[in-house]
């Protein structure tokens, strides 16, 4: 379980203090005409859909039931016969979060956790059932869906309708529709196909109004997962390629990332790609070039992202990473040898040498309306070595209380420099406009430059952020250098105003450097004076900085497996303008065995 509770991270807070944590999040007044013109489009967006959903509308959703399902797509996300049992006794173990029915049906409970409701009604947990492999499992599948349409197959209302949870809806329902159907009555037959033809009609009336973004992307691979595995004309076939095609060439970047920048979209939507890509295949029918395409970028990619123990880089809303998932996908990667170094449109670098990797953000933001779960962690950086994590960002909770989420995305959180107790882009925080948009980030860098270093016997590169200069006049540097044998990472943070001058002394040039260490690594004072960095039965490192003594202070990982964790930080602290360079270096202590 974890150890930590909302109430301490939100009393105790160590990423953050008093009106320093304010100025993390509230946008300014200069960003309040591009966060009304967000809420206006996304207003729109929403009066369209009801529109769409209201009875002038809904006879639309009406028409030729399919007689079969042709083929049940495949689904690569592993499945746990166990949980098909817990939920078999009432018990619906979804997104982190544990609901106990009581003999009633999980569609009549008020759940007060969305991510809960989503998970529910998206029905993604029917593989555990396929798992199960047992009639007693078919059967529950069957009478769980059985109540979906009785309560509300017949009724278009949120969240059961909301076209996210419906497009993953379409895609469980038919990926595991052997399961649902094994043994079914003709009359349940017939329903599970007229719900699933309206569902569909549905979704490729409100796919066009979604916001841009993943969910968009998957509403448009639902549809093309249906015109693949029903019986429908060539022309819906076609139009479901078309725009799939289309969408898959607005997201995904030609490094292989995602607009969004979140590590977890590349994730997820290849958990989706690959086996639309395998239907278009059984069917015998040709997918489309961008769909082929954008596997074999995203596949590197994903590698790209990966550490040393296996993990995702904690970017941008990446929270837990489940490792069998990554295995099951990466098996379809042809490409072997070692991942790229550099993904320029993604704005992310790589450094790896001698069992050693540092992954870092060198990018802007993504745009205002693909921001909510954007970080302003620009520069910040992870280091893994022999299958542990030593420097980290916190990361995201990924099933825990929305209350964790602004302290996740602070610069703080991030193992990069904060200037002034002020992170490097705001966030709408404004409960007003919080359930239309989310909390966006609506002011960063605009400019971030990077180039890579790499010479004879390293890996390197330099790069900047002017995510300050509007406020503070300064811009910041930040220089990692790693040997070719992944002993020794040696970084320098810089902060100089325009045209590289030195900081004035004004009282608004204090800076602090932050290293987040991940949970499972100690730390201690050699002889020396160096913070030693201790994990067990793993290599150690030594930390120092020239002509700065560095602290220790606690810090929050937030994406632990069970919950938000306490772990520790290395601070340095000092004034820009006193040292316009601060240079510090990790050594792995076995180089020093060896010299």
């Amino acid at each position: 379980m974890s150890d930590m509770q909302p109430g301490d991270i939100i009393r105790n807070n160590p990423l953050s203090g008093g009106a320093g944590l304010r100025r993390q999040f509230l946008a300014s007044a200069g960003d309040v005409p591009r966060l009304w013109g967000l809420v206006a489009r996304e207003l729109w967006r929403r009066t369209r859909r009801r529109l769409r959903s209201g009875p002038v509308y809904r006879w639309r959703y009406t028409g030729r039931t399919p007689d079969r399902v042709l083929i049940a797509p495949p689904d690569l996300r592993l499945a746990d016969p166990q949980i098909a049992t817990e939920i078999y006794y009432g018990r619906f173990p979804l997104a982190g979060h544990l609901v106990e029915t009581g003999g009633a049906s999980p569609f009549q409970l008020d759940v007060a956790n969305r991510a809960w409701r989503k998970s529910l009604h998206g029905f993604r947990w029917l593989r555990h059932m396929r798992a199960a492999g047992t009639e007693l499992a078919s059967a529950n599948a069957r009478a769980l869906v059985s109540d979906w349409i009785a309560i509300h197959g017949g009724r278009i209302t949120r969240p059961a309708w909301k076209p996210a949870t419906t497009a993953r809806r379409i895609i469980s329902w038919l990926q595991h529709s052997s399961v649902v159907l094994q043994g079914a009555e003709f009359s349940f037959y017939r329903a599970f196909l007229k719900s699933l033809a309206i569902q569909i009609r549905y979704l490729r009336s409100m796919a066009p109004e979604m916001a841009p973004g993943a969910e968009r992307l998957r509403a448009r691979i639902a549809l093309a997962f249906a015109a693949l595995s029903l019986p429908m004309p060539a022309s819906t076939l076609r139009n479901a390629t078309r725009n799939l095609a289309h969408e898959i060439e607005l997201q995904i970047l030609p490094d292989g990332g995602h607009v969004s920048r979140n590590p977890a979209a590349v994730l997820e939507l290849l958990a989706d790609l690959l086996p639309l890509r395998q239907t278009y295949a059984n069917q015998a029918e040709t997918p489309p070039p961008a769909l082929i395409a954008a596997v074999e970028r995203m596949l590197p990619a994903l590698r790209f992202f990966r550490h040393q123990d296996g993990s995702l880089a904690r970017f941008n809303g990446m929270g837990i990473t489940i490792h069998d998932r990554i295995a099951a996908i990466l098996r379809h990667d042809d490409t072997g040898g070692a991942p790229l170094l550099h993904a320029p449109h993604s704005g992310y670098e790589r450094l790896s040498m001698g069992g050693t990797t540092v992954i870092a953000d060198t990018g802007a933001p993504p745009s205002v309306e693909l921001s909510d779960d954007a970080h302003a962690g620009c520069l910040s950086f992870e280091l893994s070595s022999s299958r542990q994590l030593y420097v980290v960002n916190c990361g995201v909770d990924t099933f825990g209380a929305d209350d964790f989420r602004p302290l996740a995305r602070a610069t703080a959180a991030h193992s990069t420099a904060v200037l002034n107790d002020t992170s490097s882009a705001r966030f709408s925080h404004s409960a007003r406009v919080n359930g239309l948009i989310g909390q966006p980030l609506v002011d960063g860098p605009k400019t971030v430059r990077c180039e890579r270093t790499d010479a004879a016997g390293q890996q390197g590169f330099v790069a900047s952020h002017d995510g300050y200069v509007a406020r503070f006049g300064l811009y910041h540097e930040r220089e990692l250098t790693l040997s070719r044998d992944g002993d020794m990472l040696d970084g320098a943070d810089r902060f100089f105003v325009a045209r590289g001058g030195v900081a004035p002394a004004n009282g608004r040039d204090a800076v602090t450097v932050r290293f987040h260490l991940h949970p499972d690594v100690s730390l201690m004072r050699d002889e020396e004076g160096r913070l030693i960095l201790i994990a067990a039965g793993m290599d150690s490192w030594a930390f120092a900085a020239a002509g700065v003594q560095p602290t220790i202070e606690e810090s929050i990982f937030f994406a632990g497996l069970s919950g938000p964790r306490r772990s520790r930080q290395i601070v340095l602290s000092f004034r820009a303008s006193e040292r316009p360079e601060l240079r510090w270096r990790m050594m792995r202590l076995r180089a020093l065995a060896r010299g």
